[in-house]
């Protein structure tokens, strides 16, 4: 049409439209290239700044329900707000995707040397470039694919932004693998006969994305650092969850039908050998039936659930609940909710449509008014992610009219959310397990999990969980040798949760005698570092920093996007195939440590600084800087080292976490040669009060010159918590 003259458009109008049909014909493949580019229909969508450095654009007609709804999560923007300004990071009139026969093909622009992180809580690969994904919440199967128990249809560049995608559907992923012939930057054609750099993976410069939905929600989040773009994304979805302070403490899950007396015996038997506890998890056997649940005490085995659930709580210990949501013909509220449930059954038992606020009411009323009114402070949530062999069918209905794909991306979100609300309502916290979960769930009070044992692919995991937008907890069950047991041991220390999960073994933290002092003392340990980790979850809720995170995080850090050799035996790789080498089995704990455990069979290992001094977590000592090292720990030690300027406040090491209005003297650790500034969060440690304003973040200063450091903490306010007892200082490096 830009060949009729403007002249002849306005005096001839006729000969306009005789023109334009004489050019349909002439040039068919232009209007191809209409029609492929969206047509009139896929206008460049308008990106609007919904909140401080968040931009959203619309593409079709997004569906009803997402993950945003699911959640109920709210934007933090507050919090948003204090962050430094943000950039759009691609052109302005970028144009994300396009809807056409009922899904929707989203296409955002990747750099030459961008790394991809994110795509949800995968197990043995960090860097998501070049792979293709479907986003499925399953079972983790062993593979890298997108069916893991949190495919978060989020990811962040190490370009410093991130993408994500407010759809309840399965999401393949196209992660620059792909080649488009209207590439901006498309790869140069190679002969592979002559030339030994061809490659049959052809570099990309697009993330593809398939939503199967005639619209959708999409959100950007600004740096300009990858730690900001997650930051933003968490306080998006309402901030990182802020446990109570038993939930940081140690925890043991009993074997399935032990009864109340063998559960007394078993914390009794922590007390007598000195290893701390804060709260005892109790499996299906607390049922009078499972698989499917009546979700009511087995009268056999806890034939006074009251004074039990009392005596433990007298003991300074806490109960959690192992459920999973499939409702026994035997329940008492089985009649009741029949008519709210899904066409399919999951081990013989109706699945509930906790969309729908009747089934809500009748199923979590059932919990409340049978455990959490008498005590119970937590809840394990099983089998909420798949397999597909026992989990209901795509072909599945549910009485809300909600897809089964949608229910199936979105069940375990759903229960962590109605959970958690029985435990606010009535102004406490909780803190639990659970084996699905999704975007919008960071605020949510619940660690993932799963049956898979991988130790290696476990850490992976951890790493991971910090562009997830979840937490995940390398749990210890059993060994094959002491060795094994400690080394395990070591990394729950410094996770999520402190936990060994016996449901099947039996398995007690003395259970392999020739290490159970080095546990006793690591357990020791993770009490003593309560008010470290305390204060991480601290600014994950307030500002959004994940407690635990990958390397890629960590400023000054650069030990990423490069290549492996690839195996040049064509044989056993007939497309020379290269793999991205990616620092996968060390992490950034809190504010200041960085992590690095050993394995099973493992005497030594390297460990990749980031830019800067790093310090021995032990003994203070240099330890690198900005180096590569070698370390032989021995067995008794996981390696930790410490930023130059770190702060760790230690407190003594108590059996149970501090009560409610519990003062607890505290030694503050200084390490390296820099001055610094550290925030000590601290709340009543139980209540939704700081909600209120009820918290103080205590200002620790460390000023002069190695050798004459001085040590100062801000003063308390009043009217503010004031848990801090006498205040000691520990310079390390001497």
């Amino acid at each position: 049409m830009n060949l009729i003259s403007k002249q002849k458009r306005e005096n001839h109008t006729g000969s306009f439209h005789y023109n334009v049909m004489k050019l349909i014909r002439i040039i068919p493949c232009f209007i191809l290239f209409v029609v492929l580019s969206g047509g009139a229909a896929a206008q460049q969508p308008a990106w609007e700044e919904v909140a401080p450095g968040v931009w959203k654009t619309i593409i079709g007609k997004p569906e009803a329900y997402d993950l945003i709804k699911a959640s109920g999560a709210t934007p933090d923007k507050a919090a948003l707000q204090k962050m430094s300004k943000g950039s759009f990071p691609f052109e302005k009139d970028f144009r994300a995707g396009k809807q056409t026969d009922g899904k929707t093909m989203l296409l955002f622009p990747l750099q030459k040397e961008e790394q991809l992180y994110g795509f949800g809580l995968n197990f043995q690969t960090v860097h998501q470039r070049g792979k293709i994904l479907q986003l499925h919440v399953d079972h983790y199967g062993g593979k890298d694919n997108g069916r893991t128990h949190a495919p978060t249809p989020f990811y962040v560049s190490s370009a410093g932004y991130g993408v994500f995608v407010n759809s309840a559907r399965y999401i393949n992923v196209y992660a620059g693998t792909a080649v488009r012939k209207d590439s901006k930057n498309p790869p140069v054609s190679k002969d592979r006969n002559t030339d030994k750099s061809w490659s049959s993976r052809p570099y990309s410069d697009g993330v593809e994305m398939l939503v199967p939905a005639t619209g959708v929600e999409v959100y950007v989040f600004a740096g300009p650092t990858m730690l900001d773009a997650v930051r933003r994304f968490n306080l998006f979805n309402g901030g990182g969850v802020l446990p109570p302070r038993w939930g940081l403490g140690f925890t043991q899950r009993v074997k399935s039908l032990y009864t109340a007396d063998e559960v007394e015996k078993e914390a009794e038997a922590f007390a007598e050998k000195g290893f701390p506890l804060d709260y005892i998890g109790l499996e299906p056997g607390w049922q009078s039936k499972a698989y499917p649940g009546t979700f009511t005490w087995d009268p056999r085995r806890y034939p006074n659930p009251e004074k039990f659930v009392q005596s433990m709580l007298g003991k300074g210990i806490r109960l959690n609940l192992w459920i999973n949501p499939y409702i026994s013909k035997d329940a008492s509220f089985f009649e009741a909710i029949k008519n709210y449930t899904g066409s399919h059954t999951v081990w013989t038992g109706e699945v509930p449509d906790f969309t729908m606020p009747e089934a809500r009411k009748i199923f979590f009323g059932q919990l409340q008014k049978n455990q959490v009114n008498i005590g119970v402070s937590g809840y394990k949530i099983d089998e909420v992610d798949g397999y597909d062999h026992y989990l209901w069918p795509d072909v599945a209905t549910f009485p809300s009219g909600k897809a089964a794909e949608q229910m199936r991306q979105t069940y375990g979100v759903l229960a962590q959310r109605y959970s958690a609300e029985l435990f606010k309502q009535q102004n406490r916290r909780t803190y639990g397990l659970v084996r699905a979960s999704n975007a919008g769930a960071v605020s949510f009070p619940y660690v993932l999990y799963n049956d898979y044992y991988n130790h290696e692919d476990f850490i992976t995991a951890l790493i991971n969980s910090g562009t997830a937008g979840v937490l995940w907890t390398p749990e210890v069950r059993a060994s094959k040798t002491a060795e094994e047991w400690l080394r395990r041991f070591q990394t729950v220390i410094f996770s999520p949760m402190a936990m060994i999960n016996a449901w099947s073994s039996g398995t007690k933290p003395w259970s392999y005698p020739e290490v159970a002092e080095q546990v006793r003392e690591l357990a020791l340990l993770r009490m003593q570092m309560m008010p470290y980790w305390y204060s991480a979850f601290a600014r994950y809720h307030f500002e959004g920093i994940p407690p635990f995170r990958g390397m890629a995080m960590e400023e000054g850090f650069r030990a990423e996007a490069k290549k492996e050799a690839a195996n040049s035996n064509l044989e056993e790789n007939p497309y020379a195939e290269a793999v991205s080498k990616e620092i996968k089995d060390q992490y950034m704990a809190g504010d200041c440590l960085l992590v690095a455990p050993l394995f099973a069979g493992q005497k030594t290992r390297k460990v990749v600084f980031p830019k800067g001094k790093w310090y021995d977590f032990y003994t203070g000592e240099l330890a690198g800087d900005g180096n590569v090292i070698t370390v032989e720990p021995g067995l008794n030690r996981i390696p930790v080292y410490v930023r130059d300027g770190g702060i760790i406040p230690f407190m003594p090491p108590l059996m149970h976490a501090p009560a409610a209005g519990q003062k607890i003297d505290i030694e503050i650790r200084h390490y390296g040669e820099k001055p610094a500034v550290y925030k000590l969060y601290d709340d009543d440690g139980e209540t939704f009060n700081y909600e209120k304003g009820d918290y103080i973040f205590r200002e620790i200063r460390v000023e002069g010159t190695k050798g004459s450091f001085r040590g100062s903490v801000s003063d308390a306010v009043p009217g503010k918590p004031d848990n801090i007892g006498r205040i000691t200082w520990k310079f390390m490096t001497r």
